[in-house]
């Protein structure tokens, strides 16, 4: 890590634009990976504590898409669209995030998936084009407490299903 001053720990060009969310999924890191590439995963787990998931397409691919709404605990639908622009099996995925194709104000994310010994460390890393959209995600939409809870519904769902599945 570069420093600056005297021993401060050099800060990222895009720090206040950031949201990063981990955790320690106790799962090989390939069966974290997968529960991302198929949508009958992931539209199992997807999103905070209360939400489900409509697909309305999905391919998992670089340059690939996935159209879909989350239903919110209190009705109201959100419409949502992310583009897969890297995928690294089964370290590394990245992705763009918004409402609609061109949208503007759509944000990066990068996830990656650490092995350790038996369990995966994830990190979700998101960027935002602006401070004001991080800040707005923040405070309007919950996004770091809706991040935690999306890991881990990603966790519950990967230990309670896709590791039973992998034993029998």
């Amino acid at each position: 890590m570069s420093e600056m001053g005297r021993g401060a720990p050099a800060q990222s060009a895009t720090a206040d634009r950031e949201i990063v969310i981990s955790r320690v999924i106790s799962a090989p890191r390939e069966l974290v990976f997968e529960a991302f590439t198929d949508v009958r995963h992931l539209s199992k787990w997807w999103g905070p504590h209360g939400f489900t998931t409509t697909t309305r397409a999905f391919e998992f691919r670089v340059g690939g898409e996935w159209n879909f709404v989350m239903h919110g605990p209190d009705g109201t639908d959100y419409q949502e669209w992310i583009a897969w622009t890297e995928i690294t099996p089964p370290q590394q995925i990245a992705l763009l995030h918004g409402e609609s194709r061109g949208d503007p104000n759509a944000f990066e994310s990068v996830i990656t998936l650490t092995p350790d010994g038996a369990v995966t460390r994830i990190e979700m890393r998101t960027v935002f084009p602006t401070k004001e959209l991080r800040d707005e995600a923040v405070e309007k939409y919950h996004a770091i407490e809706g991040g935690q809870q999306t890991l881990r519904n990603l966790a519950a769902y990967v230990t309670e299903t896709l590791q039973m599945k992998a034993k029998n």
